[in-house]
């Protein structure tokens, strides 16, 4: 939790004076669930601690996540997940970084599809992706929503042989947040 608040400041920080707080919009509890669907056995796991920073004004936006805060239905696939194939003591976070395609109205209550370009950087590994997602805009505080996929290999995921029909190649990655302004 210490992590995050400290990770959240940093965020805001980083947001250029001139910006006024109305335009910045934060959340530090997203969800952010996991899911691969394998022949042997679904995995899934959940984290209610993902964060994000969206500047309206910019149309910069910045999402993150402590990979130890996944929780499973099993302790042994948290294990295997953090020890084995995320490697979270040398990779803590996964996070994106860019910026919307579109800009958004704030001013009134409405729902979105928007696309955002940037870098997402998964085990230390980054890649350019464009990722869709629905931005509704509901009593002045931003509701966020997307799903996209993420292939292993395309961030040095190893996937040992002995255990490949029980784990996909591609994880369906779903973010959903609240976000508010700072004021």
């Amino acid at each position: 939790m210490m992590f995050t608040t400290l990770l959240i400041g940093f965020l805001i920080a980083s947001i250029p004076r001139v910006e006024s707080a109305a335009s910045v919009f934060v959340t530090k509890n997203a969800e952010l669930t996991l899911f691969s669907e394998a022949p042997m056995e679904n995995i899934e796991a959940v984290s209610r601690n993902a964060y994000g920073v969206v500047n309206i004004n910019s149309g910069e936006i910045q999402f993150g996540v402590s990979i130890r805060s996944f929780q499973f239905r099993k302790s042994l696939m948290r294990e295997h997940f953090n020890e084995n194939y995320m490697e979270s003591d040398k990779y803590p976070v996964a996070k994106f970084k860019g910026k919307l395609n579109m800009p958004l109205e704030i001013s009134r209550d409405g729902e979105y599809q928007v696309t955002a370009t940037g870098d997402l950087e998964v085990h230390g590994v980054t890649k350019r992706r464009s990722v869709s997602g629905t931005v509704k805009v509901v009593n002045g505080k931003l509701e966020i929503y997307s799903v996209f996929d993420v292939k292993c290999q395309d961030h040095n995921i190893k996937i040992p042989a002995l255990v490949f029909k029980n784990i996909a190649e591609t994880i369906r990655i779903t973010f959903k947040g609240t976000f508010s302004t700072l004021t």
